[in-house]
């Protein structure tokens, strides 16, 4: 969905419920799917008590609990995204060590069930296929294509970052909502294969349209313009400054 204006999406029922019975969604969200059930209003309701009761314990007087919904904390809920499973991964970045990826393997296998595929268990009859009859990695690899993020998501040094790795393993990588800076279409001098994106990105990108045509100048003004209040909380200065030079660039007046 990317920034977007609440208008532009009401309604739309562009997601899928899980966890919510059906009671509730033909009364908050009908129409919407929600294909293995869930909660009943009695069960919500009773959840949502268990909650505001403990605001009224003795050992709450002074500071309501925190239950980690949102961001992960240590006693909360569980969070895939945690402090040590991201210490484990960088670890095994920069050692580039067998073992220590062997450890972060080992942490994602026991962690606690939080995730749908968590609760699946592949069984087969079927003997296993030769791996001398499998599509080497070399070649899946090169249908690999990221994401379109935006710079206010992200930053400029991971989009780089991104294009080179998929450069290098032959994918493609995608410059996000409104095109890209040109100087990124010069290759960097200092890494190997260092240059842009293969696949500028323009939502509405018309036959025969490059990604500095008149149209793309229309659609970054356009699409800044009604999201920009709300991009703005987000931004990082960094950032903001790069996307205010790129739309000056863009669109001058």
């Amino acid at each position: 969905m990317g920034i977007s204006l609440l208008s532009s999406y009401c309604g739309a029922q562009i997601f899928e419920i899980y966890g919510l019975g059906q009671e509730v969604v033909d009364l908050a969200f009908c129409g919407s799917v929600s294909k293995i059930g869930g909660l009943t209003l009695d069960e919500l309701g009773r959840e949502t008590l268990s909650f505001w009761v403990t605001a009224f314990s003795e050992d709450t007087a002074k500071r309501l609990e925190n239950f980690g919904f949102i961001q992960s904390r240590p006693g909360g809920e569980y969070h895939a995204n945690n402090p040590e499973m991201t210490k484990l991964l960088h670890k095994a970045i920069r050692e580039k060590r067998d073992n220590a990826y062997t450890v972060y393997q080992q942490h994602l296998a026991s962690r606690p069930v939080n995730v749908f595929r968590d609760l699946l268990e592949l069984k087969s009859d079927r003997a296993p296929i030769p791996i001398g009859k499998v599509e080497p990695a070399t070649s899946i690899v090169e249908r690999f294509c990221t994401g379109g993020m935006s710079l206010g998501a992200i930053s400029r040094e991971t989009h780089e970052a991104i294009a080179i790795a998929m450069n290098r393993i032959g994918g493609k990588s995608n410059s996000g909502e409104g095109g890209e800076d040109p100087i990124r279409w010069n290759p960097l001098t200092d890494v190997v294969d260092g240059y842009s994106p293969t696949l500028p990105h323009l939502k509405g990108l018309q036959n025969g349209d490059t990604a500095t045509s008149a149209i793309k100048q229309l659609a970054v003004v356009l699409a800044l313009s009604t999201s920009i209040g709300v991009a703005l909380r987000f931004w990082s200065s960094k950032s903001c400054q790069k996307i205010m030079k790129e739309m000056s660039e863009l669109h001058p007046s």
